[in-house]
């Protein structure tokens, strides 16, 4: 199965939002991490963890404490390149992209409503 099979609409925000307005966006929408993007380009993740971690800063950017250096997948990758990716790189969350722009986003709970497309190397591992 492919990732633009199951992927999900990325929500994305820009920059220069602070943490509330991000934690505020995700409690609306009920999700659990947002996109960062500056010129259209993707430079950061922030998830609820990101913000309960830093909830100190709460009136900072994003910027200052989403994850830099963000892994994406193309969406026509399956679904055990995902589950790969997510588990080396110890993540939940995963920017889909076509040809270098963002698409979507793959998260660890559509992996396992989607288990039973997945190789069990990654199940029992």
């Amino acid at each position: 199965m492919r990732i633009k099979e199951i992927m999900n609409k990325a929500l994305v925000v820009d920059h220069d939002i602070s943490l509330k307005e991000a934690a505020a966006i995700m409690s609306e929408k009920n999700i659990g991490g947002v996109v960062a993007v500056k010129n259209g380009k993707i430079i950061g993740i922030i998830s609820e963890k990101d913000i309960v971690k830093n909830v100190d800063k709460i009136n900072k950017k994003i910027s200052a404490v989403m994850s830099k250096n963000v892994v994406t997948i193309d969406e026509e990758e399956d679904l055990d390149e995902a589950a790969m990716l997510m588990k080396k790189n110890k993540i939940k969350r995963l920017p889909v992209t076509r040809e270098g722009k963002l698409v979507g986003i793959i998260t660890s709970t559509d992996l396992i409503a989607n288990c039973d497309e997945l190789n069990e190397e990654f199940l029992f591992d």
